[in-house]
């Protein structure tokens, strides 16, 4: 009787227990979600929102008084500003316009009567060095200008499209310098768009909608924001004097290079109804894992608050492109000289990432070399670094005015012996019924499409081979290794998983020892020791 009646309030307490488990996850999931809609709400007030829901006394005076003298003085400003913007903004549109458009220029440009309003003022410590003051201001402005541009398109149709309900919120930095002590206390003023937040417009042309253009409407809008960030988006800026004097040292300066390798991708959003993405850098058809190995190089202005922006598109043939995803990564997390490894997350967008849709990633190498390190950081890009000592000599002779105008004539190739040393994998799956795998690898060069295999071993996931493979690479630069891993079988084998790697980082150190995990696995890595032994040759177009 006791074990009946304890095994009743037994499952009575179990049940219990879990009714009232299931109801705290319930309120606990409830109030995650009102956070979050609060949250979202929050993200959306503006300024106006902002002072209708809290007193005037919540904000500085001071900044109460600046917003005052901005508005009063907006007549004139505007006058000033609108003539400005002309003057920049025009020959940048000119220079981005699309093929489609024959021309692309301001038929009338004012900004209204409506001022911005500061929101937030801070004096930047870190970039406010001896001689000069660094000010950054965020501003949001809901204006009601009056823009109209002119467009002729390439079949001589003109089209006045309008500019209207622009909305704008973003940071500016300005920077006074040199500091003098003489009114006003400064010699010149550089401003520039620290960060642009927010930049929402739409146009229309008289008596209809400009969308039903097919591609119009998307090369304006793309044409207007690309200006945009040439014109005026730090670390570009523009220089005001104030007093008579020589500012050239706070005109934009290169401080550097960011080598860039697209490596690769993988499981990219299908945005095909049938088939498969076109991703391109260069157009690789019906892949969602495509592998470019394309390099690029960029100048870099200001390695602290610089950013690399990868976008991804789907190529739609006759139609525009559809983008698949994005990503950002900063140049501050770059150690000079060195081959940052990356693979980034592709978003939907990068301001407001909301979108919690798996897009795929993507694949970089960087490396940042400064300006005027080349002695210290050896950059396997650059062609001088590729000369032998005795290439130098030559290429220094009497002939040196001809030797550097051939050189962009000729296409260095790192040519080479890679020696490839397989040390071990770990942690592979189990591919037969015995809870065991007989592995081996696979190395194949990309471009030659050498092919070099380790032994067989039997019956384990955690294998050793220490196997070395000597491999002659004739371009180091644009070739990638491939490590397959493979489980033999009887009656046939099966892909285990693999990782695909470029050279540029054993170019760059001479030696590598690492771990590289699998890909299409569900768990392993493999231990390398990579050597690199240069050949530099030159090849002639």
């Amino acid at each position: 009787m006791g074990f009946i009646s304890g095994l009743i309030i037994g499952l009575a307490l179990g049940i219990g227990l879990v009714f009232a488990f299931a109801y705290y996850e319930s309120i606990r999931s409830k109030r995650r979600s009102d956070l979050a809609a609060t949250i979202a709400a929050f993200a959306r007030l503006t300024v106006e929102d902002s002072r209708k829901i809290l007193p005037g006394e919540c904000y500085p005076s001071w900044l109460n008084w600046l917003n005052i003298q901005l508005k009063k003085i907006w007549p004139y400003v505007n006058e000033a500003a609108s003539e400005l913007i002309r003057s920049t903004v025009e020959p940048t549109l000119e220079q981005y316009r699309p093929a489609v458009l024959a021309s692309l220029k301001f038929s009338e440009l004012t900004l209204g009567t409506v001022a911005p309003q500061f929101t937030g003022i801070c004096i930047v410590d870190a970039e406010s060095k001896s001689g000069q003051v660094t000010m950054e201001l965020e501003m949001q402005w809901d204006g009601d200008p009056h823009i109209e541009l002119d467009i002729r398109t390439r079949v001589g149709v003109g089209l006045p499209v309008q500019v209207k309900d622009i909305g704008f919120t973003g940071i500016f930095r300005l920077i006074f310098k040199p500091l003098v002590d003489e009114i006003p206390c400064f010699g010149a003023v550089c401003y520039s768009l620290r960060e642009k937040k927010n930049v929402d417009f739409k146009l229309s042309i008289a008596g209809g909608d400009i969308r039903t253009i097919p591609g119009v409407a998307e090369a304006i809008e793309e044409t207007i924001q690309d200006a945009l960030e040439d014109t005026l988006t730090w670390p570009v800026r523009k220089i005001v004097s104030i007093l008579p004097g020589d500012y050239s040292d706070l005109e934009l300066k290169p401080v550097g290079t960011l080598e860039v390798k697209l490596v690769q991708a993988k499981d990219l959003a299908n945005k095909d109804l049938i088939g498969k993405s076109d991703p391109f850098a260069v157009l690789f058809n019906n892949q969602l894992n495509p592998v470019w190995n394309e390099h690029f190089d960029f100048i870099v202005e200001d390695v602290s608050t610089q950013r690399l922006t990868i976008r991804v598109f789907d190529d739609e043939g006759i139609q525009a492109a559809e983008l698949i995803g994005c990503a950002r990564v900063p140049l501050n997390i770059l150690e000079p000289g060195k081959v940052k490894d990356v693979w980034l997350d592709l978003v939907k967008d990068l301001e407001v990432q909301r979108d919690t849709k798996n897009r795929g990633q993507v694949h970089l190498e960087l490396l940042y070399c400064p300006t005027g390190t080349d002695n210290i950081i050896k950059n396997p890009f650059k062609p001088d670094l590729k000369l032998t000592s005795l290439e130098k000599v030559l290429e220094g002779g009497p002939h040196e005015a001809d030797a550097t105008s051939s050189q962009k004539k000729k296409d260095v190739i790192v040519r080479g012996v890679l020696s490839v040393t397989v040390i071990s994998a770990e942690e592979l799956p189990a591919t037969d019924l015995m809870g065991k795998a007989d592995p081996y690898i696979v190395l194949t060069m990309k471009k030659s499409g050498a092919k070099f295999k380790t032994r067989v071993l039997n019956d384990v996931l955690n294998p050793v081979w220490n196997q070395t493979f000597d491999i002659v690479v004739e371009d180091g630069l644009h070739d990638m290794l491939v490590i397959e891993v493979w489980d033999h079988d009887t009656f046939g084998k099966n892909k285990i998983g693999k990782c695909i790697m470029t050279l540029t980082r054993v170019i760059l150190e001479g030696e590598v020892r690492d771990t590289f995990p699998l890909d299409g696995a569900k768990s392993g890595k493999v231990n390398l020791h990579l050597k690199w032994t240069a050949q530099p040759v030159f090849r002639d177009y």
